[in-house]
């Protein structure tokens, strides 16, 4: 097996095709490590902030939300995407208490993930909140959803059972329930 190959492209021009609110649409010409000339389409997103909010009594705070690009509902942990300029545990903090009603006297770092590396340059910022506090949930204009609290280990079932398919909040929980097992 050959370790020393060169896998970087290097961008030779862009082209934006689409610049919307929340995503801009782009397809590159770029050139591929071996010299030839290829396309690349990519969906350029700002980035976000995930928040696993777990209780004093081992509960998780999710929210049921209907998705349209998959015509279901899910169940997710809150999440929203950074606005211009905004520090990744500021949206956490906002995010929190916009969906599910709560602030936290602790969030921290836990990981960050690129949600679908084939097609966007999503940067996706997960923190776990403790010593949560009842906040006021006020949700944006044309955002529906339903808060649940529910037990973490009622949660694990539901992620190692396929129920809950977000990746976001398979990550957190499945971190969490990691680093329980490793203490």
């Amino acid at each position: 097996m050959e370790n020393n190959i060169n896998l970087t492209e290097t961008e030779k021009a862009a082209h934006t095709l689409y610049e919307g609110r929340i995503i801009t649409l782009r397809v590159d010409d770029v050139i591929l490590p071996d010299g030839r000339d290829a396309k690349r389409e990519y969906v350029c997103h700002r980035g976000g902030a995930a928040v696993l909010a777990v209780d004093d009594e081992d509960c998780v705070y999710l929210v049921r939300q209907f998705r349209y690009p998959y015509r279901e509902e899910l169940l997710e942990i809150p999440a929203g995407k950074l606005e211009e300029g905004e520090e990744a545990i500021a949206t956490a903090r906002r995010e929190l208490e916009e969906e599910i009603g709560m602030t936290s006297d602790e969030i921290l770092p836990f990981g960050l993930i690129y949600p679908t590396p084939g097609y966007t340059n999503e940067n996706l910022h997960i923190f776990l909140a403790r010593g949560l506090k009842k906040g006021n949930m006020h949700l944006d204009d044309g955002e529906f959803l339903r808060a649940e609290r529910v037990p973490f280990k009622t949660v694990l079932e539901r992620v190692m059972s396929g129920e809950i398919k977000d990746g976001k909040t398979c990550y957190a929980v499945l971190k969490l329930a990691m680093e329980r097992t490793n203490r």
